[in-house]
């Protein structure tokens, strides 16, 4: 069964929007999940038990795969920027559930999606990415939404 469901995976041609359309789903499922479970628990004890079970997950599905191996292949560089990225997401996860917990959920989600617009303005100077007007544009309507929203 699990072969079947791999080959059917490998078969679909599955591009970045698609894989990105999924995130949004699950983080939006994330936010309201948290919403629930938080209610009489401290946000920083939130965090850990999430942080617990996603590391279980991921290394469950690396250990599935049989990834383990390809450890040893990443550079220094690499495992440098990866752990950065881990101990930012770790503040971004503490901060967000302590919102979470005194703010409401429809208001919170919001203002952390202008993560996007800081993601474009650091990929614009960091990554030197390309930014055209419409990326512009979108960005302004993302932050005066969030904006709006939040309060409303």
């Amino acid at each position: 069964m699990i072969k079947l469901f791999e080959l059917l995976i490998k078969k679909i041609e599955m591009t970045w929007l698609f894989y990105a359309i999924l995130s949004s789903i699950f983080a939006a499922a994330t936010s309201i999940l948290a919403k629930i479970g938080i209610k009489n628990v401290n946000s920083d004890l939130a965090t850990a038990i999430r942080t617990v079970v996603i590391l279980l997950f991921a290394w469950g599905i690396v250990l599935f795969k049989g990834l383990g191996k390809e450890i040893h292949a990443i550079s220094k560089f690499s495992f440098l920027f990866l752990v950065l990225s881990g101990v930012a997401t770790g503040l971004s996860w503490l901060f967000y559930f302590k919102a979470l917990q005194v703010g409401n959920a429809s208001k919170v989600a919001p203002i952390d999606k202008l993560s996007l617009v800081i993601t474009i303005i650091l990929a614009a100077i960091i990554l030197k990415e390309k930014v055209n007007l419409w990326i512009i544009m979108g960005s302004v309507l993302m932050s005066i939404g969030a904006i709006v929203i939040a309060l409303n």
